[in-house]
C-alpha cells in the first residue's frame, strides 16, 4: 500500500536528500533531460521549507519515498513565471503553481498521480486559489534525444481537467544531460479553474 500525504516541515528536512535524488533520477529521463545535482537539489528542495504556505506532497512505500510533488503560491514563485500569466486576466493571487510532480516509473498509473493533483487542488480551495497551473517543457517531434516509443502527459493532465494556455509559455535554463552548458527551454503553461 502506497502513502500519500502532505509533508510537515521537520518532514522535508528528513527527507531532503530523498527528494533530491528522486528529482534528480526522474527528470534526467525524456522529456526532462535534466542532469540534476545534489547540492542544487538540496538547497532547491528546502525552499519548500521556508515558503510560506508551500505544499510538498510525498508518495512512499514502506517507508521509502518513491514520488513527491510540490506546490507554491504564483506569487511566490519567479517573477518571470508569474508575468505571461497576467495576460490571461486571473490575478496571480489566484493562482496556484506545481512545479513538479515526480514519480519513479514503477508506480505510475497506479493513480498516484491523480492524488498529487487532488491534494494539490485541495490545497489551492484552502488558500482561497480559484485557479491551478504548472509547466511542461516543449521539446521538437525530431529531438535526436527523443526515445522512439516517447509519449507526453497531455492526456492524463487533459483528464484531470488541466488545459494549455495558447501562446502562454515561461522559458527556464538547464543543463541537459551529455551537454556542459545550460540552454534554456520553452515551457507550456496549463491550468485548471477550481
Amino acid at each position: 500500500m502506497i502513502e500519500v500525504r502532505a509533508l510537515t516541515v521537520s518532514e522535508i528536512e528528513a527527507h531532503l536528500d530523498d527528494v533530491a535524488r528522486l528529482r534528480i533520477a526522474v527528470f534526467r529521463d525524456w522529456p526532462y533531460l535534466y542532469d540534476g545535482r545534489l547540492d542544487y537539489e538540496r538547497v532547491y528542495v528546502r525552499s519548500y521549507c521556508d515558503a510560506e504556505d508551500a505544499l510538498l506532497v510525498g508518495a512512499f512505500d514502506a517507508g521509502i519515498l518513491v514520488g513527491a510533488s510540490t506546490s507554491t503560491r504564483m506569487e511566490d514563485h519567479a517573477e518571470s513565471f508569474a508575468e505571461p500569466l497576467k495576460r490571461i486576466g486571473v490575478p496571480v493571487d489566484k493562482i496556484l503553481y506545481g512545479p513538479e510532480s515526480a514519480l519513479l516509473p514503477a508506480y505510475r498509473g497506479q493513480g498516484l498521480g491523480h492524488q498529487f493533483f487532488d491534494l494539490r487542488e485541495a490545497h489551492a480551495r484552502r488558500l482561497g486559489r480559484s485557479h491551478v497551473v504548472f509547466c511542461s517543457i516543449i521539446r521538437a517531434t525530431d529531438d535526436p534525444k527523443r526515445p522512439p516509443n516517447a509519449r507526453t502527459n497531455d492526456a492524463f493532465w487533459t483528464g484531470c481537467g488541466y488545459a494549455p494556455l495558447p501562446g502562454i509559455r515561461a522559458g527556464f535554463s538547464w543543463t541537459d544531460a551529455g551537454d556542459t552548458a545550460e540552454t534554456e527551454k520553452p515551457l507550456q503553461f496549463w491550468m485548471r479553474e477550481l
